[in-house]
């Protein structure tokens, strides 16, 4: 891997954890306050979890499949433009309506933290650089820990930043997604065509 920084921007704004605070807030609403915090802590520890073990173990399922890596990164990329699109153009209420009680993985950790886009960015720094196995940890640990700490911290920038602000910050975060969903996928074009 070339470039840790651009590694760690990247699988930050595919969590999206700005985006995340008002899903993380409705689901949590009908959980006692002062357990809210311990669920989200543990959430984002599973999130990690999952992360880490798709790290390690996900590059392997891939090659039993013969999954060449033009197509995870063309794949990739039309996934991280989906999900850009919908940062900025989203469509409210999809994980409001959770069913009372505290969540258990669903749909806090696995899938709007791990989710798709996360474990295929990771397929894809992997396979660019299979060496740099302890850059992609370290960019990985990162990304996580500022995704981890905005959302434990989501009542307080909920209150600053406002519904306003928060989606705005959600559709520039989807802008610069786009940006780099479209050069993964042209990326996957001419590793292909000059394979």
């Amino acid at each position: 891997m070339t470039d840790i920084g651009s590694a760690i921007v990247t699988l930050f704004l595919i969590m999206d954890p700005l985006g995340n605070v008002p899903i993380f807030l409705s689901v949590l609403k009908n959980v006692p306050r002062h357990r809210r915090r311990r669920i989200v802590v543990r959430e984002v520890l599973i999130a990690y979890g999952v992360l880490l073990v798709f790290m390690l173990l996900g590059d392997r399922f891939l090659q039993i499949l013969h999954i060449e890596q033009e197509t995870i990164s063309i794949a990739g990329g039309i996934v991280l433009f989906l999900i850009a699109v919908r940062m900025i153009f989203p469509q409210r209420g999809s994980f409001s309506d959770s069913p009372e009680g505290e969540p258990l993985v669903v749909p806090l950790a696995v899938p709007l933290i791990a989710g798709p886009s996360a474990m295929a960015a990771l397929l894809l720094l992997q396979r660019a650089d299979p060496s740099a196995t302890v850059e992609l940890w370290l960019a990985l640990t990162v990304a996580w820990a500022l995704t981890a700490a905005i959302l434990i911290a989501a009542p307080f920038f909920y209150r600053v930043l406002g519904e306003r602000g928060l989606a705005a910050m959600e559709r520039l975060m989807g802008m610069v997604l786009v940006m780099i969903s479209v050069q993964m996928g042209l990326n996957g074009v001419r590793a292909f065509m000059t394979h």
